[in-house]
């Protein structure tokens, strides 16, 4: 199977006036086309830096990497990056919102509109391009910002805790609607999130970091009857509590390790 993202001995140091501060070290995995993989890892293992070297907002200290064999900065507008916060324009409306990333790339036309059109109403969102962001819940404008990322349709999107904002019945429709419609498209995807439960029931594979600074603890593979299912259906799989135990394990050994981290 293709590579969708390759990192090779990546390492990312911060530099301010009181210091360096080394925030991840010698990074080496792989992200298969198609691949839905989650990190996760204590707070300050450098989790969203991972995220921010892989979409091209930030240049590695060390190491290269690479989204379909090109340098990130050649191919960085294969990449979607989704987040904790919709950042809608409050003075726009949900359907101008949902075109931007369209409008930023020069690519706004008929044909894109129609795409857009057409993402809204998959997203439940068709009666409502007329409104305002103000005016929709969280979930509700979490899915406008579902449909501009996948507007500019992207190869790789990138999520970074998009679901952790939300109610916990939001976030479980959330959590379905985005891992059906990325699978559905044939989409790469690496999601970083603190919820164990949520990065194995969405999950391919789930990569934990450790801090001190940021490295590679672990790399599980999700089995074929969790990952199979839905991520609510997969809460109740066979073999899904006795890999979010292992998981847990991992992090409670951190924990018991202590140490304070940067990134």
């Amino acid at each position: 199977m293709e590579s969708a993202v390759e990192l090779e001995k990546v390492s990312h140091v911060y530099v301010n006036g009181r210091g360096a501060y080394p925030a991840l070290q010698e990074i080496s995995l792989t992200v298969r086309q198609g691949e839905f993989v989650s990190l996760i890892g204590p707070s300050g293992c450098g989790k969203t830096t991972l995220l921010s070297l892989i979409s091209g907002l930030l240049k590695p200290t060390a190491g290269s990497i690479r989204v379909y064999g090109e340098r990130v900065e050649e191919g960085v507008q294969r990449i979607g990056y989704m987040l904790q916060q919709d950042y809608l324009f409050p003075w726009r409306t949900i359907g101008a919102n949902a075109s931007l990333g369209l409008e930023l790339l020069g690519r706004l036309d008929e044909a894109a509109q129609e795409r857009v059109d057409g993402l809204m109403n998959e997203m439940g969102l068709g009666g409502h391009s007329q409104r305002y962001p103000h005016q929709l819940s969280g979930g509700m404008r979490q899915r406008v910002a579902l449909v501009r990322t996948l507007a500019t349709e992207p190869d790789v999107l990138l999520l970074d805790e998009p679901f952790s904002a939300l109610d916990y019945q939001t976030k479980l429709q959330l959590e379905e609607l985005v891992a059906g419609t990325l699978k559905a498209r044939g989409k790469t995807a690496v999601l970083v999130t603190h919820d164990i439960t949520e990065a194995v029931a969405m999950s391919d594979r789930v990569i934990v970091l450790q801090p001190n600074p940021g490295r590679l603890l672990a790399d599980l593979e999700v089995p074929e009857r969790i990952r199979g299912a839905s991520p609510l259906k997969a809460r109740e799989t066979e073999g899904f509590h006795e890999l979010f135990h292992r998981l847990w394990g991992l992090f409670d050994g951190m924990e018991k390790g202590g140490g304070r981290s940067h990134g």
